[in-house]
C-alpha cells in the first residue's frame, strides 16, 4: 500500500524539476531574452497559479496535522509524501508569479479564471471546491489515532478532487507550456492518490464523502 504513494509524490517530483527546467530554457533563450509570452495578471495561467498555490498550502498544513495525530506508518509515510510533493509545486507556482512579475493576490474572487468567480466557494464556508472549512480543520486537530486517519484521507480526497478539477481547467485554458504541462501531472499524480486513499478507506471500515 506504501509504494504507490510515493511513485506518485516521485512522478510529481520530477514534473517540478522538469518543468522548472522548461521555463528557464524558455525564458532565457531567443532574441530579448524570452521566447515564451508573460501571461496576463487576469490570464488562466496566472490565475492558476495563485489559487492552486492557496490549495495546496491548505493539503500542506492538514498533512503535517495528521502526522502529529497518529502512529500509521501508512498514513505518515503519505501525508509526508503529499507534503513534499504540493510544497514543491506551491513553490514552484509562486516563483512563476514572480518571473512573470505578477501579484500573488487579485482582488477578484478565486477561481475567477476558470468561469466561476464567487461561485466558487461553498455552502459551507470553503474557499474552492474541495478545500476544507475552518471547522473541518479544527477538528482535525482534535482527533488522534484511527478517527484522525479517517477523516484526513475523506479530506484529503475531497481536496484532491477539487485540485483535479483545477488543474483539468489549467490543462484547457493556459497558454504557457509548461504551466499546462505541470498541470497535467497534478492530475495524474492527484487522481493515482485519490484511488489509493479510497483502498486505505475501505480497510479502515470507511468511505470518501462527496
Amino acid at each position: 500500500m506504501r509504494r504507490p504513494a510515493l511513485a506518485a509524490g516521485a512522478v510529481a517530483a520530477v514534473l517540478v524539476v522538469g518543468a522548472a527546467a522548461g521555463w528557464a530554457v524558455a525564458s532565457a533563450s531567443g532574441d530579448g531574452g524570452r521566447t515564451t509570452p508573460v501571461p496576463a495578471a487576469d490570464s488562466a495561467d496566472a490565475g492558476f497559479a495563485r489559487d492552486m498555490a492557496v490549495h495546496h498550502q491548505q493539503a500542506v498544513e492538514m498533512s503535517y496535522v495528521v502526522r502529529d495525530r497518529t502512529d500509521d506508518e501508512e498514513v505518515r509515510r503519505l501525508a509526508y509524501d503529499i507534503a513534499q510533493t504540493q510544497a514543491n509545486q506551491r513553490g514552484m507556482l509562486l516563483g512563476w508569479l514572480d518571473l512573470w512579475e505578477l501579484p500573488k493576490v487579485s482582488a477578484d474572487p478565486p477561481m475567477t479564471w476558470m468561469g466561476m468567480g464567487d461561485s466558487a466557494a461553498g455552502e459551507d464556508g470553503a474557499l474552492m471546491p474541495g478545500m476544507a472549512t475552518d471547522a473541518e480543520m479544527e477538528r482535525l486537530g482534535r482527533l488522534n489515532g484511527r478517527q484522525a486517519e479517517v477523516f484526513y484521507l475523506q479530506l484529503m480526497a475531497k481536496h484532491h478532487r477539487g485540485g483535479v478539477h483545477m488543474a483539468e481547467g489549467c490543462v484547457r485554458a493556459c497558454e504557457v507550456d509548461t504551466g499546462k504541462r505541470l498541470a497535467s501531472g497534478m492530475v495524474e499524480g492527484q487522481e493515482s492518490e485519490i484511488r489509493l486513499m479510497a483502498g486505505m478507506l475501505r480497510a479502515r471500515g470507511a468511505a470518501a464523502r462527496p
